[in-house]
């Protein structure tokens, strides 16, 4: 149904040694503007800024979730029953699921307030784009695409592979992110994963065989977001980085003479649907743009953009070491320190959460459902002890403040 191509593609990776590209169509969506566009998103945004071998991008994670996606076609039982179109879809979902990425990733998704997954649907869909040219080989693609992006549940079994508790994106960036950073908290058995996944009904199931390796990769995944992800350094420089884009949001708003050539910038401030102007936007040209604002005659815009391009970060105090009855003086404190014009520049109070193991009633998405011996299914939380506990005693919250240190 699909042209294959003459002879395979292959792109070198170092956490499977060959990533391999057989059809035409993939080999066209990766080539496109907006997947080459990826290059300069990078992965761990300013968290990438502590980890210095983290260098990698969202091109790289993309490549490795469409891998993924293979590996899971041809390794898990029961995965036979989607049809070849069904089949290109996953792929297609998996390699494109990050397209929306704005640079420095989330750090920009504050200001625009957009999720990256509705950015994402937004360029697949665009008749503008020439990832939707390249779709247009089949009338329903894009849509399909879409959909499963969307969580739509038009292919329910496609949606969990590709986002769920237990997907090709969470299984390659906990690989890659651990690989690059040199963090040991990441590492994964994939391949015992997809041994132990099996497809009933449309669903996703684990044999009782393979829970140990969930679990495994469930803490796996803990321990990556609160030592490395969340990383009070890292979060300093995303930090920094939404006040620059504040500073400018604020300073447009007020018809401020940039000098500088941040006009795509700008425009996607102004209009989120310009899905042209956002492509052009990506890491390097924030970067550009900050070096040149570094000498604006606005000091707080200067002063920020200082910050970040020299290290000269917020300062971090962690409210969760401080006693409870202590925490709304030492934040008084240090509010006081700033006036009405530059506060929420130079101040933030933030917080981040996170639980080893999510089981929301009103979605079964996130339940890791155990397939036992006698045909019986449970979710993990109930067949693991140790799952059952983390769901109570993993929660963990973070409270920080950063501020600028006069």
């Amino acid at each position: 149904m699909y042209e294959k191509l003459l002879r395979s593609r292959v792109f070198r990776d170092p956490l499977y040694g060959y990533i391999t590209v057989d059809y035409k169509l993939i080999a066209d969506l990766i080539d496109s503007k907006e997947f080459q566009r990826l290059r300069r998103v990078r992965q761990l945004a300013g968290v990438g800024m502590v980890f210095q071998t983290a260098e990698h991008s969202r091109f790289t994670h993309s490549l490795g979730a469409y891998h993924m996606a293979n590996l899971i076609l041809d390794n898990v039982d029961g995965i036979e029953t989607l049809s070849d179109y069904e089949k290109m879809v996953f792929r297609i979902s998996a390699l494109l699921h990050d397209i929306g990425h704005g640079p420095y990733s989330h750090a920009f998704e504050g200001i625009l307030d957009v999720p990256h997954e509705d950015m994402t649907i937004r360029i697949i869909l665009s008749p503008l784009t020439e990832i939707n040219k390249i779709l247009s080989i089949n009338d329903d693609l894009a849509r399909d695409i879409a959909s499963v992006i969307n969580h739509d549940n038009r292919f329910p079994l496609i949606e969990a592979l590709v986002s769920s508790q237990l997907d090709v994106d969470r299984m390659d960036y906990l690989s890659r992110d651990a690989y690059m950073s040199g963090a040991a908290y990441g590492h994964i058995d994939y391949y015992r994963i997809l041994r132990s996944m099996v497809i009933r009904d449309d669903k996703v199931l684990v044999r009782a065989s393979g829970v140990h390796s969930i679990e495994s990769y469930l803490m796996s995944r803990y321990h990556m977001y609160f030592q490395v992800y969340y990383h009070p350094t890292g979060r300093s420089y995303e930090t920094v980085l939404e006040s620059i884009y504040e500073r400018i949001k604020d300073l447009a708003n007020e018809g401020y003479n940039f000098n500088s050539n941040i006009s795509s910038f700008l425009k996607v401030l102004k209009d989120s649907n310009d899905i042209t102007s956002y492509i052009d936007v990506d890491d390097f040209y924030v970067t550009g743009f900050i070096k040149e604002l570094v000498y604006s005659d606005d000091e707080i815009l200067k002063t920020l953009c200082n910050s970040f391009l020299y290290r000269r970060l917020f300062k971090m105090i962690d409210l969760n070491e401080i006693d409870e009855n202590d925490k709304d003086t030492i934040i008084s404190e240090i509010e006081s320190k700033f006036d009405d014009s530059n506060k929420k520049y130079y101040f933030k109070h933030v917080k981040a959460s996170g639980v080893a193991y999510m089981h929301s009633k009103k979605s079964d998405i996130n339940d890791i459902k155990v397939l036992l011996p006698d045909g019986n299914i449970k979710s993990l939380d109930q067949y693991s002890p140790i799952i059952k506990s983390l769901r109570s005693s993993s929660y963990k919250e973070i409270e920080r403040i950063y501020y600028l240190d006069k």
